[in-house]
């Protein structure tokens, strides 16, 4: 298992293959559909974006469960976020061909976390802020700082693809 803290640099990102285990530690961006058509115009440079849409939280917590959405529908806003800075996303399922090509070009990775396994992930989430569109409610745009959340490398620099393994 390898430990991660955000933000991540070319060097972090050269160092993750295809199936490594990891467990992210700082602060990620969450945003779904309906931020990405709006335009996601925030300093990327070293992040991770998650696809997800969290259940709201209880006892004053911003955030509850929050759970993976798939990727591979935010496949046409992703090339102006890595021209961005934008090092890492995390969703679940495949990525179209386009995408794979790009993290080679930008020096980037994708990350797939476990569907249904949203409240594990959610108790991950140590603070929450909506950072951009608020009017959207649970597709809010959210900053999160989280401690040890799991994922795994779904596709490297190097071409390497785990849903090919």
């Amino acid at each position: 298992m390898k430990k991660l803290t955000t933000p991540l640099t070319d060097k972090m990102v050269a160092d993750l293959k295809a199936g490594d285990r990891v467990l992210i530690n700082g602060t990620f961006i969450v945003a779904r559909d309906a931020a990405h058509k709006r335009g996601l115009d925030l300093d990327l440079t070293g992040q991770i974006i998650f696809y997800a849409g969290p259940a709201p939280g209880k006892d004053g917590k911003l955030v509850g469960s929050i759970g993976p959405t798939t990727a591979s529908r935010m496949d046409p806003f992703t090339v102006p976020l890595l021209e961005k800075g934008l090092k890492g996303m995390i969703g679940k399922g495949a990525r179209g061909t386009d995408i794979r090509s790009a993290l080679k070009k930008y020096k980037a990775v994708y990350f797939v976390a476990t569907g249904g396994a949203a409240a594990l992930l959610g108790r991950t989430v140590k603070h929450a802020e909506v950072i951009a569109y608020p009017e959207l409610g649970p597709e809010a745009v959210l900053k999160l700082e989280v401690l040890d959340f799991p994922a795994i490398v779904a596709y490297d620099i190097y071409g390497g693809d785990v849903f090919e393994s």
